[in-house]
């Protein structure tokens, strides 16, 4: 097949499936593994206005207590809808409880205060780790029948909680954040909201987990929460909301059960430290169709727990299906790892847009991770102005590149056992990537190769074609680079 009638082909099947938008009877046609069918939440038709609760939505007044009341009210009479209607709604944080939607009026804006003392430090889990950092502004522990549903707009308020590299942001930005006050690194490339948070960085390294006997109050800013955290909650429901400017990632439902989101928009700064549009982490039975990405990190992350702790929870990710979603800026557009150590397994991406993401389809990992990523399907996904990879698997996250001796090289072998991350069993078709670094990248383990890995029927117009080390059945089926067949 030429590449013109390739690109025919795949143009036509994309206007095929765009005629039919992703509704809750279509979006699992043509799943390619048994899905189950994701339950809605069951919320009471019973509905109370916040202003009932003494709420004022002039962008001033604390509204905390009235949100609480609201809703413990609600939770009184076995839930119901809390409505919120048109203004702007400062708050500290919220705690959604069982049966409770929170529907936002579309002129509705829910701000999150920046007074850190509503933000108490508690047990959670981030980055695939057990760790103490602050309570999100939007939270739900153990609940079930939950929703966020509207179109107005949730703001995390996130700029005076975050870290800011120089060389991301442009003369006149710097120049608005440096006016916070603050500190600057000492080589001055880097602004910090204050001398705890540096000293919390100067430990963590480019992680995010410091040395533990620094005062928790100290560096209390440097334990930024993420916006909005599900933990252990069933059926779960967020539909048309934009949620945006988080202190940390966007969205993190975490060990949940029957999740869907439609509709939504999540933006972030593009320089916002760990920025993430939404982690899908540990979670089973999860629907994402029809929702916008705009983000400072990945966007779409599917993950499942960090080394010792992830294994020990054993929380997989499976069953999920994500269609119709765009994706601008962020680091990644659809992104397995790099915490998956209690696996990842039953994903379908299908019909998706990455425009200008550093890198289109990211799977990423490395030693000491352990976990299992199998049956990906990925297929009519549409790229344009990548800046790195269209498609890439690297194993040596954060790490080594591949062995520049070769494929033959065994100095680098390490033994296999529980800590070995294992990717096999990946179906990657009808995409077409239009300007990349490089087309597609595998960089596997040398005792645990990508396995099991097939393109087809698949365009892309990049700098440089595939690349393959340290895998084993990858095959390619009517896949075109530049014109050429690979």
């Amino acid at each position: 097949m030429t590449a013109s009638s390739l690109i025919r082909m795949l143009a036509a099947a994309f206007l095929a499936s765009a005629c039919c938008s992703t509704s809750e009877t279509n979006v699992y046609e043509g799943v390619p593994f048994e899905m189950p069918r994701v339950q809605l939440p069951s919320i009471p038709s019973r509905s109370v206005c916040l202003t009932d609760f003494g709420a004022v939505g002039d962008g001033v007044t604390l509204n905390t207590e009235a949100f609480a009341k609201a809703i413990d009210h609600l939770a009184g009479l076995g839930g119901g809808r809390l409505e919120v209607p048109a203004g702007i709604w400062l708050t500290g944080p919220i705690g959604l409880q069982s049966h409770i939607e929170l529907h936002l009026d579309q002129d509705a804006v829910i701000v999150f205060s920046t007074d850190q003392s509503l933000y108490p430090i508690i047990d959670t889990n981030f980055e695939g780790l057990d760790v103490r950092r602050c309570l999100s502004p939007l939270h739900a522990e153990g609940a079930t029948d939950i929703a966020i549903t509207g179109k107005g707009v949730i703001d995390g308020n996130g700029d005076p909680w975050r870290e800011v590299k120089r060389r991301k942001v442009g003369d006149d930005t710097w120049k608005t954040i440096l006016k916070r006050g603050g500190v600057l690194s000492e080589d001055g490339s880097v602004w910090y909201p204050d001398e705890g948070y540096m000293a919390a960085r100067k430990t963590a390294g480019s992680l995010n987990f410091q040395d533990q006997s620094l005062d928790e109050e100290w560096i209390k800013t440097f334990l930024r929460p993420v916006m909005l955290s599900f933990r252990n909650c069933e059926r779960v429901l967020l539909e048309d909301t934009s949620f945006q400017n988080s202190p940390c990632w966007n969205l993190h439902p975490l060990w949940c059960k029957d999740v869907t989101i439609r509709n939504i928009s999540v933006r972030a700064p593009h320089y916002s430290t760990n920025g993430d549009g939404i982690d899908i982490e540990g979670c089973e039975n999860v629907i994402l169709t029809g929702s916008s990405f705009d983000v400072g990190d990945d966007a779409i992350c599917i993950k499942s727990g960090k080394d010792a702790d992830g294994r020990r929870h054993a929380k997989p990710c499976k069953n999920l299906i994500i269609k119709d979603c765009t994706v601008y800026h962020g680091h990644g557009g659809f992104v397995v790892g790099s915490e998956m150590s209690g696996g990842v397994e039953n994903i379908w991406v299908s019909g998706c847009r990455f425009l200008g993401t550093d890198v289109g389809l990211r799977f990423k990992s490395t030693r000491g991770r352990g976990g299992v990523v199998k049956n990906i399907w990925c297929d009519h996904i549409y790229m344009k102005d990548i800046v790195s990879y269209g498609v890439i698997f690297n194993l040596y996250y954060a790490g080594v590149a591949a062995s520049d001796k070769g494929d033959d090289d065994t100095a680098d072998v390490q033994p296999v056992d529980e800590t070995t991350p294992e990717f096999r069993d990946m179906h990657m078709s009808d995409m077409v990537c239009s300007g990349a670094k490089q087309a597609i990248f595998v960089n596997g383990l040398p005792e645990m190769p990508v396995t099991n890995l097939d393109f087809r029927n698949s365009i892309f117009t990049a700098q440089k074609g595939a690349e393959v080390h340290f895998a084993k059945n990858v095959t390619f089926d009517n896949v075109i680079v530049n014109g050429e067949k690979l």
